[in-house]
């Protein structure tokens, strides 16, 4: 079996694949690891609501991609089962997010898992938890693995 960096990566490279939500919305997976994973985007003049900041939606998909990453990594099919979002302060047009995600529980079957979300700045600008459920089913095949 790989360690445990490269099979995070091809996990990762494997959901990403046919990730089309993710992509469309301009996303970058910037890194994954076991039980870990970072993803950033360009808050874009389409991502912006009627009070002229970034659409709470846009923060929530960045924040629940990390997590699905995240929670993926260790080639177990995890589905997202709750989450919550904190939003902390305005994201603006031209802001630069950072997602990052870390299980911060594993058990047999479940896990949760803490996204902070940081613009360029380096500032919170939101909280992210989400709890997962555990499928018996892997996302790459052993031989590949």
């Amino acid at each position: 079996m790989s360690d445990p960096y490269s099979l995070a990566r091809k996990c990762a490279d494997a959901l990403w694949e046919q990730d089309r939500a993710s992509q469309a919305m301009g996303m970058v997976l910037e890194s994954v690891r076991d039980g870990d994973a970072t993803l950033s985007l360009n808050v874009e003049p389409n991502m912006v609501n009627g009070h002229g900041i970034c659409h709470g939606g846009i923060i929530f998909s960045l924040a629940d991609s990390a997590f699905a990453f995240a929670c993926n990594a260790q080639n177990q099919v995890s589905v997202g089962c709750s989450c919550s979002i904190d939003f902390l302060r305005p994201v603006q047009l031209g802001d630069h997010l950072i997602a990052t995600a870390v299980v911060t529980h594993q058990g047999n079957r479940s896990g949760i898992c803490d996204v902070t979300v940081i613009n360029q700045e380096q500032s919170v600008v939101a909280q992210f938890r989400g709890r997962y459920k555990r499928l018996d089913e892997v996302i790459v095949a052993e031989s590949a693995a």
